[in-house]
This record gives C-alpha cells, structure tokens and sequence, in this order.
C-alpha cells in the first residue's frame, strides 16, 4: 500500500524535497522509503532533522542539486520525492 494513502488527508498536504523551489532551505521531517531506497539517502547524510538547500534542478526536474551537511549531491525526483520537509 503507498504511505499516502496510510496518512489520509493528511498525506495531501505533506511538502517533499521535491516541491521544494530553488533558493530554498528546508528541514527533513521523514523519509518515507524503504529497505536499501531508505537506506541508502541516509548514508548520503539526509536524515530527519538536516537542513537541505535546493541549489539547481535541471531543466526537465532530474536530477535536483542540493547541498547537505556541507557538500553538494545530486538527487532523483524519485528519490526527492521520498523526503518529506517543512
């Protein structure tokens, strides 16, 4: 079952890395995948609490540039979309 549709309405107005425009800080509130998906963000430092800074997102949306903890990474939308932020 997708985790949105575990959270309801609620689910709908949840902010990810995703929507987040380019300028932006924001904090990371949860990471919503799974297994090797979920581990692997938190091995590229994206953990809840971090603040991240959206730098560029390519013309077509993917990849999104970001800088965390410091450095720059470069995220999919599909994996941007797994970062839910405030």
């Amino acid at each position: 079952m997708f985790e949105a549709e575990l959270w309801g309405k609620k689910g709908k107005d949840l902010k990810t890395l995703k929507n987040a425009r380019v300028g932006e800080t924001v904090k990371v509130q949860k990471l919503t995948g799974e297994g090797p998906v979920k581990r692997r963000i938190m091995d590229m430092g994206i953990t809840k609490g971090v603040e991240v800074y959206v730098r560029k997102v390519a013309p077509l949306g993917d990849p999104i540039e970001v800088t965390v903890r410091g450095y720059e990474l470069s995220l999919r939308k599909a994996d941007a979309e797994m970062i839910v932020v405030e």
